[in-house]
């Protein structure tokens, strides 16, 4: 398995969360960058696309109340695919078919051993590369540059 270095950061609500999902990341192996705590969530969400987009981190972790705040805030920005999961499969199948780099979670949804698990699933992932997932990412890349102005 390779080593992903995994920005982790939290707002007030994900305080419950946070030791956890840096546990899962250690105990397999990962380098963590660790964002730290800000009250409001759109700050850890661009805080964590500045470090994805500068390379000091490949892939981020991001906990909020519920992952939903997080993951509209995150998506906002550039080159970044924001997903909340609350099951494993999500949190691999993001990566795997959707290639996305954030992982959304919600402390007052999901408890420290399932965001363990989710934690260890994203960070596992890889994209599948397969056509039909390509495909569907270059959309995805369009839409982010063109808007509701794409066409394929």
């Amino acid at each position: 398995m390779r080593t992903v270095r995994i920005a982790v950061g939290i707002d007030h609500a994900g305080v419950a969360l946070r030791a956890a999902v840096v546990q899962a990341v250690a105990d397999d192996g990962h380098e963590l960058v660790d964002l730290g705590e800000h009250d409001d969530y759109p700050d850890i969400a661009r805080d964590a696309g500045r470090a994805i987009d500068a390379g000091t981190a490949d892939r981020a972790i991001l906990i909020c109340g519920s992952g939903a705040g997080v993951s509209v805030a995150a998506s906002k920005l550039a080159g970044i695919r924001a997903s909340v999961a609350h099951d494993s499969y999500t949190a691999a199948q993001c990566v795997s078919h959707d290639d996305c780099n954030v992982l959304c979670l919600g402390a007052r949804v999901i408890g420290p051993a399932i965001a363990a698990e989710l934690t260890a699933a994203f960070c596992a992932a890889t994209f599948s590369g397969e056509t039909r997932h390509v495909r569907r990412l270059d959309k995805i890349l369009k839409l982010e540059r063109d808007g509701m102005e794409a066409s394929w």
